[in-house]
């Protein structure tokens, strides 16, 4: 079943304004934009021998996402191929 563009935003609104807690969203979207521009560069440029960006081992976005202890191999998945788990 397709999900409205509407409720997809309202979503992700919801989920960042609940990671946020009470941080100052001035300061949360420093956190984010980082957290972005890691999952970019790691799509991009993984297995790409001359990038002009290397990500080196064990920083990729992938590798983060295995250090959570609660995250599952099927929901790591579903984040490394941008589904929701």
């Amino acid at each position: 079943m397709a999900i409205k563009k509407s409720e997809l935003y309202s979503s992700l609104w919801a989920s960042c304004d609940e990671l946020r807690g009470g941080m100052d969203a001035s300061q949360y979207k420093d956190y984010v934009l980082v957290l972005l521009f890691i999952k970019y560069i790691s799509d991009k440029y993984a297995g790409v021998h001359y990038a002009p960006i290397t990500v080196p081992q064990g920083a990729s976005f992938s590798d983060m996402v295995a250090l959570n202890p609660s995250s599952t191999n099927s929901s790591q998945k579903g984040v490394e191929n941008g589904q929701k788990s």
